[in-house]
């Protein structure tokens, strides 16, 4: 990671989904799409990331729907966000990526009822795209700090470049840590 990589524009705050301490000495942002393929297989390699590195890593999720090439990523975006208003973000998060072929609204409306969530008002937000402006706000911000495909990472608000596979990643957060 030069000094010359892109940067995190949108600094990480309470606006954001984390997961790990908010005092952990290495934060990882990713921007990702849950139609991707790319990000189904990088979902995987995060988990298995967070578990090697535990309370020394803070990891962020923000949106970053390629909806021309990934038709039901923005709805799926909107559905975590729905999700999260009502405090299951990650779940949701975990089932679309878990289930990234099957995102038709009537799937999303089976993730929400298996996450426990109230299922009127998550029907309702998804019917008003309550959380449309959310998305795009995280997508704004992805565009702002040189993000153009997905998953894009950000290790301490300095781009990533060393793929999506477990041990580059982990040698990344260890030289920062």
């Amino acid at each position: 990671m030069s000094t010359h990589s892109p940067r995190l524009t949108l600094p990480v705050g309470t606006r954001d989904h984390a997961l790990g301490p908010a005092d952990a000495p290495v934060t990882l942002v990713e921007y990702g799409d849950y139609e991707c393929p790319h990000c189904g297989r990088a979902h995987g390699v995060v988990r298995s990331v967070r578990q090697k590195t535990g309370d020394r890593l803070r990891f962020i999720y923000r949106n970053f729907p390629l909806s021309k090439a990934h038709p039901h990523a923005m709805h799926a975006a909107e559905a975590a966000e729905a999700a999260g208003a009502q405090g299951r973000f990650w779940e949701m998060h975990d089932k679309l990526f878990e289930n990234q072929q099957n995102l038709e609204d009537a799937d999303l409306l089976r993730y929400a009822q298996e996450a426990g969530l109230d299922v009127g008002r998550f029907t309702q937000d998804m019917e008003s795209h309550a959380f449309a402006d959310r998305v795009q706000e995280d997508f704004r911000s992805g565009m702002r700090s040189g993000v153009n495909g997905t998953p894009t990472f950000f290790v301490n608000d300095v781009r990533y470049n060393g793929g999506s596979r477990v041990e580059p990643l982990l040698s990344a957060i260890e030289r920062v840590a």
